[in-house]
């Protein structure tokens, strides 16, 4: 499991992009010394932004031939630079959120808090300490209290900057901060239960043709939708009634609607056989001639 890779940085607005047009032209970018005077960020941003690259699906990790690391963008981030390359769409901040929850690597605290914890409140030090003993259980190697301490502390930041303006730090803005899911008052962290709205029907959409490829499935159930982690309930923490209603309406889509099947026993989604790739690329080319 992975933590404290993010040099206590939460992503900025725009990183993403910059990363992108970097890589474009060298592959091992991050791996120039002089990658941070060509970025213009400071050294320890770059690594932050190297981190943050991958976890949030926009790059991958592999080596070439001659057995050295190089960042390849992802279709998902060649569709991103295409369509929204400054996460303005609520639906690419609510991907990307998905992409950094949905497994225990390399974004560990992230899958923990939207999957694992039960609470919905608490302070920054309660969740810390839960964080930590939930480590203690599941992981093998050493590991330091500290880089938990710091991952929790950036979790929170990467959601709520720009709540607070008494925060010189805060003013810069995160690009997940805009679907809301958490909120912190009086040193109380809550998580707020998303509507369809702050999340967008072609995240959620995109989030089924994922788990359906992942797990080699055709259906699913709303039980599973509300509890298994990766899916709507966790990683959006949407409530029950709110998946039903947002099944009701991808149901009625014009394009590759679900077949949402309710009965007594047993309310069950057949998921369309389209690509999320494929699918995004189609919903992205629709918003942007909407907005043209």
């Amino acid at each position: 499991m992975g933590y404290g890779q993010h040099q206590s940085f939460y992503l900025r607005d725009r990183w993403l992009n910059k990363a992108i047009r970097q890589l474009n032209d060298d592959a091992r970018f991050f791996y120039d010394k002089e990658a941070f005077e060509k970025i213009g960020l400071g050294k320890n941003m770059v690594q932050s932004l190297r981190y943050w690259s991958i976890a949030t699906g926009i790059v991958e990790e592999v080596f070439n031939e001659e057995r050295k690391k190089e960042h390849l963008i992802t279709e998902f981030g060649k569709l991103i630079y295409k369509y929204d390359k400054f996460i303005k769409f609520q639906d690419s901040a609510a991907i990307i959120h998905y992409h950094m929850c949905k497994q225990k690597e390399p974004s560990t605290a992230w899958y923990w808090f939207f999957n694992e914890m039960k609470e919905t409140m608490g302070t920054k030090e309660n969740i810390t300490q839960e964080f930590i003993n939930w480590v203690k259980e599941n992981e093998n190697k050493p590991f330091s209290n500290n880089s938990l301490k710091k991952d929790i502390d950036c979790l929170i930041k990467l959601y709520t900057s720009g709540q607070s303006m008494f925060d010189p730090e805060e003013v810069i803005q995160s690009p997940l901060s805009k679907i809301g899911i958490l909120e912190e008052k009086k040193g109380i962290v809550y998580k707020q239960n998303l509507s369809v709205v702050n999340v967008g029907h072609t995240a959620l959409m995109y989030v089924l043709l994922d788990y359906q490829i992942n797990h080699n499935i055709d259906s699913i159930s709303v039980e599973d939708l509300v509890n298994k982690p990766g899916l709507w309930g966790r990683v959006f923490n949407m409530s029950r009634a709110t998946i039903v209603n947002a099944l009701t309406e991808l149901s009625m889509s014009n394009e590759n609607p679900i077949n949402f099947v309710r009965t007594n026993n047993l309310d069950l989604i057949r998921i369309p056989k389209i690509s999320p790739l494929d699918f995004l690329q189609k919903e992205y080319s629709r918003k942007v001639e909407v907005l043209v």
